[in-house]
């Protein structure tokens, strides 16, 4: 027995290795092959053999193959563990829309499953029409045993079956050997992706078929070879031509449909009007290209083909947020949050959502923060979705910043905090908790979360901006001079953001680089005009280095954009006085400062400044009651009122009365050389206080005023910077929603695109 099953296993081993192409064996051996056959026999007897113990395995080609067998079970379960942990872990999580047969009831699972292997094998043959994604509606359910598809699904099962059966049976071995290997290829590589087994995140996908394509090739090859050989070659050659040449055809039209995402969705669609997923997509393709009215017609498509999707809705409100319909952005994200799994009362159950589809919370609360009124619903909806979902780091960032916009920045603290336990190599949560510590009065802890923010991403644009802002506040030549490297890095990166530009002024300025702030700061003016702060600046550092008709022109502009721009009102007015000689123009300017802040000390006293100009000293005198009675303490004011009244004395105007004529001769005589002199020496009585929001000072007034000087500002100070938390704002990916630079530099807020289920 022991002999016969060697002479069998020999047999079986020497034909597997070397029947593929008998040509190539000696005529001696080729003709001992050809005499021999793979029968059910051998198959029976090798059988019988191992299982009744009598023959013997231990042979060296069993040492082979297990050796084979190891190495091969070893990689499969290394290349699985590297999987899972590039997955973090966790399986992937499929909804109904990616595979509905997988939640579909027996025998509808089944049956289409079952359908699903004849429509594969159909690709296989005629893959005419082809897709990108055939999940959600593409392949309707089979719901039923007398649905005729089952008839297509029997026909499938039954070829492959002939098929195997001619393989056993053949007397021909290198008909058998062509036939098993055939089928081997294609069977075996779809198996775990056919359902069969275990559900997949799909219900077709072509990618699965280009190894069972090679199974199939060997068939058509073989087939081919068979018709050849039946003196049919002439023929042969003639359906080998066409098939070359029609599948040459469609090869070269499937890769114009790959030419960008929008032409490969199309393809699809012209193939597929069912799949939700496809007009999703290409909804996606025209919104990268801001054409929103289009993209918003597929998603209402989407909609209408897959009504229950959350996804779809979820795209259809981003677009009407990006198209400013914020109420019909709204009611879309309502519908969506709807139709998410409900709370059931009392009673605790489990439910599968996908978690791009949790992203519903943040755009409806990013849609509703924006008014003031409605923040704690905002964060209401955040807390939701933290309820379901514990590691939701996007929305533990924008709860924080909705509770900072709050005023509660301890529990905005505890909230990054928390959301640094999930994840603790975040950049943002980093640099979010910097903000935190800013707000409430801790430099030192704010910069150091900004660096650790840089530790994990160099090229954080916020954090770079942000922490060069602090870095310049603390004063030291040394931190400057890392704070200029860290706005050179930035200006590297985009040479057209404004406020690098802008605070690299700020820089020069504490190093007293004059010629270096101007640059700084006409660059940043000529990349925005309205630009606030860089305008504001720019016009203070001209004047302060006495070109103040330079300056004007920058004035102009300020309140041109920002006509409430108070210290840039005063000090246009005050060029209008001591350069320009424009009084009309410097009156028009205090009186809006006025109007804008009737109690406005330095507006109304040198609104008083212009009175005297003009030599109506009893309206000065008024003016400057009034100044005195607002700002009682205020000594400049008391020491003016003082001068005017000693000069009304003198030219006894109470009993002259104050006509057009007295007016014009006060001017002339209120030149006197005393009056000068004391005005000039009451002009150097103020220091230098730094301003709240334009990083200037409202200064001393100016020596250059001919009577009374009019308050005015003369260089250039730094405000601490007002952080602005980082949020995901319409989430799709993870980019920057604000920027930071001085108090008028805000940048405006920029939205994020949203997952869909696409």
């Amino acid at each position: 027995m022991m002999v016969k099953w060697s002479v069998s296993v020999q047999r079986v081993l020497e034909n597997s290795f070397n029947l593929v192409n008998p040509e190539r064996l000696a005529p001696g051996v080729k003709t001992a092959v050809e005499s021999t056959a793979l029968r059910l026999s051998d198959l029976q007897h090798l059988l019988h053999s191992a299982v009744g113990g009598k023959g013997s395995l231990h042979t060296s080609w069993m040492s082979d193959m297990t050796k084979r067998l190891a190495v091969l079970s070893a990689t499969t379960v290394c290349l699985l563990m590297i999987r899972l942990q590039i997955m973090g872990s966790k399986l992937p999580i499929f909804t109904r829309f990616d595979n509905p047969a997988s939640v579909a009831e027996t025998p509808t699972r089944q049956l289409t499953y079952n359908y699903l292997v004849s429509v594969n094998l159909w690709l296989l043959l005629f893959p005419c029409d082809l897709c990108c994604d055939w999940t959600m509606g593409t392949v309707p359910l089979v719901t039923s045993v007398f649905d005729p598809r089952n008839l297509v699904t029997l026909a499938s099962y039954l070829g492959v079956l002939v098929v195997l059966y001619t393989a056993v049976v053949s007397e021909n071995r290198q008909q058998a050997t062509v036939l098993f290997m055939s089928l081997a290829m294609l069977v075996l590589p779809f198996l775990p992706a056919s359902n069969l087994f275990f559900p997949v995140g799909f219900v077709v996908a072509e990618r699965v078929l280009y190894m069972p394509s090679m199974g199939l090739c060997m068939l058509v090859a073989y087939g081919w070879s068979l018709l050849a050989q039946k003196r049919c070659k002439k023929l042969a050659w003639l359906l080998l031509g066409v098939l070359l040449l029609v599948h040459g055809c469609k090869t070269y039209t499937r890769n114009l449909d790959w030419e960008n995402e929008y032409t490969i969705f199309m393809a699809g669609l012209k193939v597929n009007q069912r799949n939700a997923k496809l007009f999703n997509n290409v909804g996606h393709a025209l919104e990268s290209q801001n054409r929103f009215e289009e993209a918003l017609e597929y998603f209402h498509k989407a909609v209408s083909v897959q009504g229950d999707d959350i996804g779809a809705h979820i795209n259809v409100g981003r677009t009407y947020n990006h198209l400013k319909m914020f109420k019909e952005a709204e009611d879309a994200y309502l519908k969506a949050k709807s139709l998410l799994p409900k709370a059931k009362p009392g009673e605790s159950y489990q439910a599968r959502i996908a978690p791009n589809h949790l992203n519903v919370f943040l755009n409806l609360a990013n849609l509703i923060a924006r008014n003031e009124t409605r923040l704690e619903e905002a964060d209401l909806l955040y807390r939701q979705a933290i309820s379901m979902r514990a590691d939701y780091t996007q929305a533990y960032i924008n709860r924080g910043d909705i509770l900072l916009k709050l005023n509660r920045t301890k529990e905005a603290q505890e909230v990054y905090e928390r959301a640094l336990f999930y994840d603790s190599n975040n950049p943002d949560i980093y640099y979010n908790l910097g903000v935190v510590f800013l707000e409430q009065g801790k430099a030192s802890q704010a910069l150091a979360y900004l660096d650790k923010a840089l530790e994990f991403d160099p090229e954080h644009e916020q954090a770079l901006l942000n922490s060069a802002i602090l870095l310049q506040e603390l004063g030291r030549a040394e931190l400057r001079k890392v704070a200029r490297e860290r706005l050179l890095k930035l200006l590297r990166k985009d040479a057209t953001n404004e406020r690098v530009h802008f605070n690299l002024g700020m820089l020069a300025m504490d190093d007293r680089d004059i010629a270096g702030a101007e640059h700084w700061f006409r660059r940043a003016v000529q990349l925005k005009d309205d630009f606030r702060s860089a305008l504001f600046n720019l016009a203070l550092l001209l004047a302060d280095d006495h070109r103040p008709l330079e300056a004007a022109p920058f004035l102009n502009q300020l309140v041109k954009f920002h006509p409430d721009h108070i210290k840039g009102l005063i000090l246009l007015g005050d060029i209008y006085i001591n350069n320009i000689k424009d009084l009309d123009a410097a009156e028009n300017c205090y009186k809006r400062i006025l109007q804008l802040d009737p109690e406005n000390i330095q507006g109304l006293h040198n609104l008083c400044v212009v009175y005297v100009e003009r030599g109506n000293l009893l309206r000065a005198e008024a003016c400057l009651k009034q100044a005195h009675q607002l700002a009682p303490n205020e000594d400049y004011v008391l020491r003016h009122l003082n001068i005017v009244q000693t000069r009304i004395g003198k030219l006894h105007l109470r009993d002259r009365g104050d006509g057009e004529g007295d007016e014009y001769e006060l001017v002339g005589e209120g030149r006197d050389g005393s009056v000068n002199e004391e005005s000039a020496t009451d002009s150097q009585e103020q220091g230098h206080g730094q301003t709240g929001s334009d990083k200037a000072v409202e200064s001393s007034p100016s020596p250059d005023v001919s009577s009374l000087p009019p308050r005015t500002q003369q260089s250039v100070r730094h405000a601490a910077p007002t952080l602005q938390p980082r949020s995901y704002q319409n989430l799709q990916s993870s980019t920057p929603e604000q920027l930071l630079a001085r108090q008028d530099a805000l940048a405006p807020s920029n939205e994020l695109r949203s997952h869909s289920s696409s």
